[in-house]
């Protein structure tokens, strides 16, 4: 069985891998993607694999944008860190998803339905626009609640000039003050208003307000001025930097 992993995190694709073998199942990894552009040219250059374990949101976009540009035939397993409510697209489509943090017994009957079945997913063009249209207006909210000291308190998302992972720990940074955010990176970003705030790496988020000075950087990057930088350095992948020019025009 040869298996394809497109996810952006290697902490959660190494978890997956331990789960795999947890429940028995006979694998050999082909690749490990994490972006949609090495995605698109990783199924043009290579043969189909059996299947394919496929996050959402990847370093450059949504994962759903690879079907736009290419046919995928392999059946996709759906990794995702959205809500319930926010997916229930897949499944009136009826394609597979766990939601992540990966529950080894969910795991498991994903693989079991994949062997009883073994047919690949169909992605209609219609059913791409609503589940990009779903995911990128759900849950775009105006406060977030923080950690403040021994309690917690809620600041305005419009106030967040960026945030940034370090050591597993989410931080949200305004002009006066860090916080501790108690979500994920991914959990984060899907809540947040895509035309304001842009993920420019793995473990950064920027605020469109927040940027003062755009600059070239070596192999093809940009380097951004922000405010309150807080000992924090903002290069934009080169993966997604001309992803970030169009969106700096919106």
């Amino acid at each position: 069985m040869h298996i394809l992993i497109v996810e952006d995190e290697p902490r959660a694709a190494n978890q997956l891998q331990n789960m795999l073998k947890v429940c028995n199942f006979d694998y050999q990894l082909l690749d490990i993607i994490d972006t949609v552009e090495d995605a698109v040219l990783w199924f043009q250059k290579h043969v189909t694999p059996d299947l394919v374990f496929m996050d959402i949101q990847l370093a450059d976009g949504l994962s759903f944008e690879i079907f736009q540009k290419i046919d995928v035939e392999a059946p996709i397993i759906f990794t995702t860190a959205f809500d319930q409510y926010a997916i229930q697209a897949f499944k009136v489509n009826s394609i597979d998803y766990l939601l992540k943090p990966i529950q080894q017994n969910e795991l498991g009957i994903a693989l079991n339905k994949f062997n009883k079945s073994n047919k690949p997913n169909a992605l209609e063009p219609a059913i791409l626009k609503q589940l990009l249209g779903s995911i990128q207006s759900t849950n775009i909210r105006e406060g977030i609640l923080v950690k403040d000291g021994n309690g917690f308190v809620q600041i305005r998302i419009s106030d967040l000039l960026y945030v940034y992972s370090q050591e597993s720990i989410t931080f949200g940074v305004t002009s006066g003050k860090r916080y501790i955010i108690d979500e994920t990176m991914d959990q984060l970003f899907n809540s947040l208003d895509h035309d304001q705030f842009y993920r420019i790496n793995r473990g950064q988020i920027i605020s469109k307000n927040s940027i003062q000075k755009i600059e070239p950087y070596f192999n093809h990057r940009v380097k951004l001025s922000v405010l309150n930088p807080r000992d924090q350095g903002f290069i934009v992948s080169r993966q997604k930097t001309s992803d970030f020019k169009e969106w700096m025009n919106k």
